[in-house]
């Protein structure tokens, strides 16, 4: 059996604010539910917008 997983086939999900897909990375591994945009860059500007 081969080890891990292939890049194609790693979850995606699409940022709220640049609306942009991104995929799954390993520092995100055990909060990835909770994550709810692509970067640092879109995560402040995202609570700025409020």
């Amino acid at each position: 059996m081969p080890k891990g997983i292939k890049k194609q086939n790693l979850p995606q999900k699409t940022c709220l604010v640049c609306s942009k897909p991104f995929t799954w990375r390993k520092k995100w591994e055990r909060d990835w539910d909770n994550i709810k945009c692509c970067s640092e860059k879109c995560k402040r500007k995202k609570t700025t917008q409020v």
